[in-house]
């Protein structure tokens, strides 16, 4: 099994960024599957239709506040885009444990 801290210290952001992005992405496709089955079934409320759309407006929002500040404080690029990313999957991982008892 792969364990990063047998990674070479240089690398380790890089490792971190790579797993924290494929979390998300693995975490915002199960949203993405889970919500076209509550639209498939006609179960979405107008509130979750609104909240869909205004919670990107947020997490970009974050995103760049966080992008921002690690640029500003002298981050290197990697740890940058993870403070960019970090948002999204706080949000994406949030969705997944409020869509999970849907089924």
């Amino acid at each position: 099994m792969f364990d990063i801290d047998d990674v070479p210290d240089a690398m380790q952001p890089l490792f971190a960024f790579t797993t924290a992005y494929q979390t998300m992405t693995m975490a915002a496709g199960e949203v993405f599957l889970r919500r076209s089955m509550m639209f498939a079934h006609g179960s979405v409320s107008m509130n979750e239709a609104v909240s869909m759309v205004v919670e990107k407006a947020t997490a970009f929002a974050e995103s760049n506040t966080a992008a921002s500040t690690a640029l500003a404080t002298g981050k290197a690029p990697v740890e940058v885009a993870h403070a960019a990313l970090a948002p999204y999957g706080t949000r994406t991982a949030a969705n997944i444990r409020d869509l999970r008892g849907f089924d």
